[in-house]
């Protein structure tokens, strides 16, 4: 790690880089939830918090996130703020993840029973977060959303399951994407 803007020049601890980190990770995350329906992946935040405190880590993402992301959960709890973390999902699939059972267990909850359950616990967790940090809503106050990658993967599997398979009227074998009976022709 390195900082020119520590104190006289030194490179901060692993503490004190977290510890700045997640002050950064609260403020970028209460602008997030300023626009509804707003996220931020993992990777976008971690560049952010780098930049804005000048301290940069060449450490793996998935090594340090967490325990700011830890320390930021705790500090919501602690002001009465809904879950911040929960506009955190990963770039690959839009999801907030299993580091998201923390949330869960500083506010006493249960751990949800599947990754449905805990994602759908999240798009509530933002609806909170849009509403208490005055994102512009509509009329009714805004709807839960998953974040629109992870809806777009909900939304590819409901198509290929929703289409009911076609049969051959003849030999009721299943039609191949043809459309056209391999056996009756």
């Amino acid at each position: 790690m390195a900082s020119s803007e520590h104190p006289g020049g030194a490179e901060p601890t692993a503490q004190e880089a977290r510890e700045a980190w997640a002050r950064e990770a609260y403020a970028v995350l209460e602008s997030t939830a300023r626009s509804y329906h707003a996220v931020i992946t993992y990777k976008e935040l971690g560049t952010e918090i780098q930049q804005r405190t000048g301290i940069h880590t060449k450490a793996l993402l998935h090594n340090w996130i967490g325990s700011v992301l830890g320390r930021v959960v705790r500090e919501a709890h602690r002001r009465g703020d809904p879950p911040l973390t929960a506009l955190v999902v990963r770039s690959d699939d839009g999801m907030v993840g299993d580091g998201y059972r923390e949330v869960l267990e500083v506010a006493g909850e249960p751990p949800p029973s599947d990754v449905v359950e805990r994602e759908q616990h999240a798009a509530r967790a933002r609806l909170d977060c849009y509403r208490h940090f005055g994102a512009t809503l509509p009329p009714g106050g805004g709807v839960p959303a998953l974040a629109p990658r992870y809806q777009a993967a909900v939304d590819r599997r409901r198509q290929r399951t929703e289409k009911p398979t076609r049969v051959c009227g003849t030999c009721f074998m299943q039609l191949p994407a043809t459309g056209i009976c391999d056996a009756c022709g």
